[in-house]
């Protein structure tokens, strides 16, 4: 777990200024996609605007979707949110696939249990054992058993 002082690329540190220099584009250009819901930048005590690396990164892939291959706004965005729900997929695929050999590993622990107790059960009928000593009542006051659960000295 990262700690208070530690960043990410998702810790937003930058000022609208910063991320406008770093990003090639002018700061209102930035408010209007965030106004658009483009990048959302997290925002300060002040209520400024605070941009992380990760912002930055999309503004850049924004203006190269816009410039270069002439992708209007709109279709930016629903670019965007295809590569998100993509993303999360994938994330969730991952933990999924985690998740199914942690089961596998687990069955494969029970089935080895499961074959233990069947030669364990197969052993002592064979031989005419029990499995769990039975102890009858008046065995429990006298605190001995005989063979087959009697009580020395008992009936049955």
């Amino acid at each position: 777990m990262p700690n208070e002082f530690e960043l990410t690329d998702d810790t937003p540190v930058y000022v609208i200024s910063v991320a406008a220099q770093l990003s090639g584009l002018h700061p209102q250009t930035l408010r209007t996609y965030d106004r658009l819901g483009l990048v959302s930048p997290g925002r300060a005590a002040g209520r400024g605007r605070r941009y992380s690396l990760r912002d930055i990164v999309i503004l850049r892939e924004v203006q190269r979707l816009s410039q270069e291959d002439g992708v209007n706004l709109s279709g930016i965005k629903r670019i965007l949110e295809l590569e998100s729900e993509w993303q999360r997929s994938r994330m969730m695929l991952a933990e999924m696939h985690a998740e199914i050999s942690q089961l596998r590993a687990e069955l494969e622990s029970t089935r080895a249990v499961a074959a233990r107790l069947a030669a364990l059960v197969r052993d002592r009928t064979e031989g005419g054992g029990t499995l769990v000593p039975v102890r009858t009542d008046s065995a429990r006051r006298t605190g001995g058993s005989a063979p087959g659960g009697a009580a020395p000295g008992g009936t049955g």
